[in-house]
Parts: C-alpha cells; sequence; structure tokens
C-alpha cells in the first residue's frame, strides 16, 4: 500500500494519491490531473476510484476531468446532489481497493455532505483517515459555508459537525493518521497547525475541538467565534464543483495566446478584460501597464486573485515573467477562474520597447521611511489582517485590511501624500495596484512592510500575543 500526500502550498490543499496491488484510489484532486495520470503510470496501476470529501469552496476539483480521462467513479458521501453522474455512498459503504479497504463516514457539519473516508489495511485494522474538512490539524472546518437562510443556521451545523467528530472520528484509536484537506493558510479554518500530518491521538490532546469533556454549547460558541467572513470566490467554486466545469485543456489553450503589445491593448480596451500583472512586486513598481491589477505568482497567489476579483467569469489579460504563462493560468483555473485571454509576449519589456504609456508605484526602503517620518508626519495605511494590526503596529497607523480594500476607499487622503504597508511588502503592493487602478495615486510603498520597519527602529505599539487578543 502506498499513501502519498500532494501537498499545494499556494492553496494550502493536500490531495492525496492511494495505491494497492495495482488499484488507485485518488481523494480531493487538484484541476488539472496529469500528475496523478502519470503516477499512476509510473505504478503501472489503474485509478479506480476518484473520492470527494466534499464540495470544496475555495478551489475546484479535478473530479470531473478525471473521471472523463480515467472512467473511474466520482464518489460523495451521503447528501451529495451534483448535476454529473457520481456514485452517491451510504455511510459505512465500503470500497475495496486491491487489498486494502476505503469506508466512507458521514460527518456533516462542515456541509451536510461532508464525508471522512476511513483506510483499513490489508489486515482489517484502521489506519488513516482522509478527513477532508470536517477535521484540520489544530482546528476543524469553519460550519458557515453551507447555511441556507430559513434553513440551517451556523449553529445548526456547528452542532452537526460536533456530533459527527464525537461519534465517528474520536472513537477511532489513537494510532489512527489523519491526513486533512487544508493546512495554516487555508480560509476554511481560522488557526490550523503547519505541520499537515499527524495521529489522531496527538489531535485529541492538542486539538480545542477534540477537547474530551467540551459540551456541545461550548463547543459551537468556540468554532464559530472569531470567524472572518468567506472570500467572495467560495460559493463561485461550489457550483462548479456541484454542476461541472471546462475541460483545462481548453482553458490552458485559450488562456496562453501570445499577444503582441498593440494586440494586447486592442483586447484591453474591446473586451474589459482586467489586466492582471503576476511578476514580482519590485518589478511591478518599477513599471507596469497603467490601472494593471498586481497579484505576484510568488506570494499566495490564488487564494488572493479569488479573494479580491469578484466574478471568476471576469476576462484576464496576462503580464508573467517569461515561461510563467502556463502555469499562471493552470494556477487562476484551480479557483476557477478560466476566462484568461492571453498573455503580453515579451513581458513588459516589450511594452516598453514600443513606447506605450506605463506607470509606477512610488517606494521607500524602511530607512527612508523612518527618517521621512520623522521630519514629516503623514498617515500610515497598514494592510495587514485585524488580528495582525491588533498584535503590533506603526504608533498611529490605520489598519485597511487588504481583503476589504475596497470598503475603505473614502479614508485615503485625496491629495496628500500617504504610505502603506503590509507584513513583508507583498499586499502592500497588491493595495497600491487597487489603489492606483481606483485613481488614488498619492501613495508611498514600504519596501519589506512591517518587518522592517521594526528592524529600522519606527516606534510600534507594545506586542500583544495574537491568542491573548
Amino acid at each position: 500500500m502506498k499513501i502519498e500526500q500532494i501537498y499545494t502550498g499556494c492553496l494550502a490543499q493536500g490531495a492525496y494519491y492511494i495505491e494497492s496491488k495495482g488499484e488507485v484510489a485518488i481523494i480531493d484532486p487538484l484541476r488539472e490531473v496529469k500528475p496523478y495520470l502519470d503516477r499512476a503510470k509510473l505504478d503501472e496501476a489503474k485509478i479506480k476510484y476518484i473520492f470527494e470529501t466534499h464540495f470544496h469552496a475555495d478551489f475546484v476539483s479535478g473530479h470531473v476531468t478525471l473521471a472523463k480521462d480515467t472512467g473511474a467513479p466520482i464518489i460523495y458521501g451521503p447528501n451529495a446532489n451534483p448535476s454529473f453522474e457520481a456514485t452517491i455512498a451510504n455511510d459505512g459503504q465500503e470500497f475495496k481497493l486491491g487489498d486494502v479497504t476505503i469506508i466512507a463516514l458521514h460527518t456533516p457539519g462542515h456541509t451536510m455532505e461532508s464525508t471522512t473516508y476511513l483506510l483499513k489495511d490489508k489486515d482489517g485494522k484502521d489506519h488513516a483517515i482522509f478527513s477532508g474538512d470536517t477535521l484540520f490539524l489544530g482546528d476543524v472546518g469553519r460550519p458557515d459555508l453551507a447555511q441556507k437562510m430559513g434553513e440551517l443556521t451556523e449553529r445548526d451545523l456547528a452542532g452537526f459537525l460536533y456530533d459527527s467528530l464525537r461519534t465517528k472520528i474520536m472513537p477511532l484509536a489513537d494510532d489512527v493518521i489523519v491526513y486533512p484537506a487544508h493546512g495554516a493558510g487555508s480560509a476554511c479554518g481560522k488557526n490550523m497547525m503547519k505541520e499537515t500530518v499527524d495521529t489522531l491521538g496527538n489531535q485529541k490532546q492538542m486539538n480545542y475541538a477534540l477537547r474530551a469533556d467540551m459540551t456541545k454549547e461550548e463547543f459551537i460558541n468556540e468554532v464559530i467565534d472569531g470567524l472572518l467572513p468567506p472570500p467572495q470566490y467560495f460559493p463561485l467554486n461550489v457550483k462548479m464543483n456541484k454542476e461541472g466545469y471546462e475541460d483545462i485543456q481548453d482553458v490552458l489553450k485559450r488562456g496562453t495566446q501570445a499577444l503582441s503589445p498593440q494586440a494586447f491593448e486592442a483586447a484591453a480596451n474591446e473586451t474589459g478584460a482586467i489586466v492582471l500583472d503576476v511578476r514580482h512586486q519590485d518589478e511591478f513598481a518599477k513599471g507596469h501597464i497603467p490601472r494593471s491589477i498586481f497579484i505576484g505568482l510568488k506570494g499566495g497567489f490564488a487564494p488572493w486573485v479569488g479573494a479580491l476579483i469578484a466574478d471568476v467569469k471576469q476576462p484576464i489579460l496576462l503580464v508573467t515573467e517569461p515561461g510563467k504563462e502556463e502555469e499562471t493560468v493552470t494556477r487562476l483555473s484551480r479557483v476557477g477562474f478560466d476566462n484568461a485571454l492571453g498573455y503580453l509576449k515579451g513581458s513588459f519589456d516589450a511594452w516598453k520597447k514600443e513606447a506605450l504609456e506605463y506607470d509606477t508605484v512610488s517606494s521607500i526602503t524602511a530607512a527612508q521611511f523612518k527618517s521621512n517620518l520623522e521630519k514629516s508626519k503623514k498617515p500610515v495605511y497598514d494592510v495587514r489582517k485585524e488580528s495582525e494590526y491588533l498584535s503590533e503596529r506603526v504608533k498611529d497607523a490605520h489598519l485597511t485590511p487588504l481583503d476589504f480594500l475596497n470598503n475603505h476607499l473614502a479614508e485615503f487622503p485625496e491629495n496628500d501624500t500617504f504610505y502603506v504597508h503590509c507584513a513583508g511588502g507583498y499586499r502592500s503592493m497588491i493595495a497600491a495596484s487597487i489603489l492606483k487602478s481606483r485613481g488614488i495615486h498619492n501613495l508611498i510603498d514600504v519596501q519589506g512592510g512591517f518587518k522592517a520597519i521594526k528592524e529600522a527602529g519606527v516606534p510600534v505599539t507594545d506586542f500583544v500575543c495574537p491568542t491573548t487578543l
């Protein structure tokens, strides 16, 4: 038996490859399925099952494409109602894979169709659970995504989750291995561990949600406390996962069309497409196409695209580093943004060679920032999360979190210069690009963010541990 966790850090998502006696099961595959096909081919094995733990909200699963390419059935737990052909397992239904067995354990709560898959080894001993968003390491899945007005509330779902954990998960042996769908950085939970594999016994010791003496009321209150609004793209990804989607090869073919600067400019004017610049933030600051949005590949790319571009059907034109075109289109498609129309051939250098209009972002070092503040007080805007801001911040800085930047546009000065920073320089450049696209140009980005600012000796507030906030 082989179990491989295929972890995608930028999405904080784990897919799983299980092989036994030449038969393979894939759990929660990513949108691009070639790696799974290649892996099975390497083992001279056949993909027999495609298991889905639930209708994922934070990425588009590759289940539909993988089923089309392999003929393997897509398997959901009870209450799933996809628009395509699928096997809806009963609670406790067994699936043979070589000489091991996978059992569907219905664990509603995160969503009503959420299902954990229990893997028994060839001797029939419980070996591992693939827990989806039912159980994370250090946390559990948020119960507010599948609530329906007038039917189920987040408290109802949290109650279901409490029962699922205590009747289906906690009775399992301590040496059972936990393979979750997500790790730290995912918006599907609050405080997940950076580790991606653990034993159930350790989780029973340290995961607040598995506390042995916890009442249902205590669980409900703790699991919903501090939940931030989900990103806007979540329901759109659920819809795609339930109803199906365009083949990834067609998406790649359309998105990787090379466009000359003139053709690129014409396409931007004629289609209403967003120009998305995915180069490094330093390159964007030095020069970019006016009104383009920066979200760099070398960062939390896909989740930020999903959080900041409201409509997954939005046409997009790309400015990438040479050779990064296909990767960019693939990573966009993972969160449902399938309407990339092409990329700027020759990247931004080609645009400049044609003497076309371009813009820059004013940017200074933390040392310059300190010196400037001492000479002349200008407002400072912090685009980190509220928890980061409350923990420690530049004195008198204003909180304008990037996730909700559009709600704060009226707070930025119309004419006076102001500073913007984040933790390390990535999010502040995204914010700068959004502000400039809205006509707000009187900003200065602080390179290196709060880390550099603190090291430069800029006065900051006393540190407060986030866990005590």
